[in-house]
């Protein structure tokens, strides 16, 4: 007679009667068949089973193509490692150590999620949000660049061009000259970067009385800030007749420079009887004339000062001086050459004093003047004395 034995039926559509747990269910073979009679299914006259009624021979075993009790299924030689059946006759499913390629990407049979393939089966990538031991520093499941965990599953740092959380800047460089310098912090004076084309120092702080100000630029004599240990004064110029010299020194009796309204003098010493007195008062009528003094020929007791290499003229213009003051004198255009200085537009007529630096022998008038010799009135006037002397 004949009689259906196996089973027609789809792998992926044939759930189990225990209901569907995920898996596939179980197999039998497609046949059908004239038994004998006997009972075991066999076709032949004689049959070949062992009698029992199941079937089979009693060697069971995996791959024979027929569901044996501890098997989930067995299509016999259908079976593979790639197959809906595994080569140990379980349905295929992840976790199982079996490859299954129309459904599985890999399948390692172990639940590490730090391997090569994953939860799911899947093969591990970048994003995934599963850190693959030895290819990965960090994987945060998306693709963020901002987060700390870039889409190249490597930890975010300043130079890589992504600005992260706490940083201001990130340029993709660790050049400190840019306005992004290797802390990613924005550039700014104080930084103790250079900034390449703004600042011209940059000393890592905001003091302003070190070699570098605080607008980045060198201490100068003349800045308006006094430079500790470098300047005594700095009072933004450089006029050198006030209370701070153009060298930044607190003008002071004896330095040199005349302190404006407040010395007479200052020849730069301490001595006496040159000029100019210890104290900065002058001891001649031109306080700037110099170091040596002489009566300035009026024979008016006025003391006029000069220098050692002063030419006859120099000391002409400067006895002039101590007498009409400090740039008051010119030349007196006219007799004698034009070798004698006066009060400035004042001329030759009565009232005038002359200063003379050359001899007139041949004057039109007498006396005959010599070098240094003081006239009044100035044109044929008497002589007064002679600043030379």
């Amino acid at each position: 007679m004949f009689g259906v034995v196996g089973v027609v039926c789809v792998l992926s559509a044939c759930p189990s009667g225990d209901g569907d747990d995920g898996r596939f269910t179980t197999f039998t073979t497609n046949a059908t068949t004239m038994d004998n009679g006997d009972g075991d299914s066999e076709t032949g006259a004689e049959g070949v089973g062992d009698g029992d009624g199941d079937g089979d021979t009693g060697g069971e075993s995996c791959g024979d193509g027929v569901v044996d009790p501890g098997e989930e299924c067995d299509l016999g030689m259908a079976n593979g490692a790639d197959a809906a059946c595994t080569p140990a006759c379980t349905i295929a499913e992840c976790g199982d150590g079996y490859h299954y390629s129309q459904v599985e990407d890999c399948d390692d049979g172990n639940a590490d999620n730090t391997d090569a393939c994953v939860t799911g089966c899947k093969l591990a990538s970048c994003g995934d949000g599963f850190v693959q031991t030895d290819v990965e520093v960090c994987d945060d499941g998306n693709d963020d660049e901002t987060d700390g965990c870039n889409s190249m599953c490597m930890l975010g740092s300043c130079g890589d061009g992504v600005v992260q959380a706490g940083e201001q800047c990130d340029d993709g460089n660790m050049d400190d000259s840019d306005n992004c310098p290797g802390t990613c912090q924005l550039a700014f004076c104080g930084d103790g970067f250079l900034q390449a084309g703004f600042e011209i120092c940059d000393d890592g702080n905001m003091v302003n009385t070190d070699a570098c100000l605080n607008t980045c630029t060198p201490a100068v004599c003349g800045d308006g800030v006094i430079q500790d240990g470098v300047e005594d004064c700095d009072d933004n110029n450089m006029v050198d007749t006030d209370a701070c010299t153009a060298a930044c020194g607190v003008n002071v009796c004896g330095d040199g420079v005349v302190y404006e309204g407040v010395e007479d003098c200052d020849d730069g010493n301490m001595i006496d009887n040159d000029g100019c007195a210890p104290d900065c008062t002058s001891l001649c009528a031109n306080p700037n004339g110099g170091g040596l003094t002489a009566e300035n020929g009026t024979n008016m007791n006025v003391t006029y000062c000069y220098n050692q290499n002063d030419s006859t003229q120099v000391r002409a213009q400067k006895a002039c001086e101590s007498h009409f003051g400090e740039g008051q004198c010119c030349v007196i255009m006219g007799g004698y050459n034009s070798q004698q200085y006066g009060q400035c537009n004042g001329g030759g007529g009565d009232g005038s004093i002359h200063w003379h630096w050359d001899s007139h022998p041949d004057g039109h008038c007498d006396p005959f003047y010599v070098p240094g010799d003081v006239v009044s009135p100035g044109w044929c006037g008497v002589i007064l004395g002679n600043f030379t002397d």
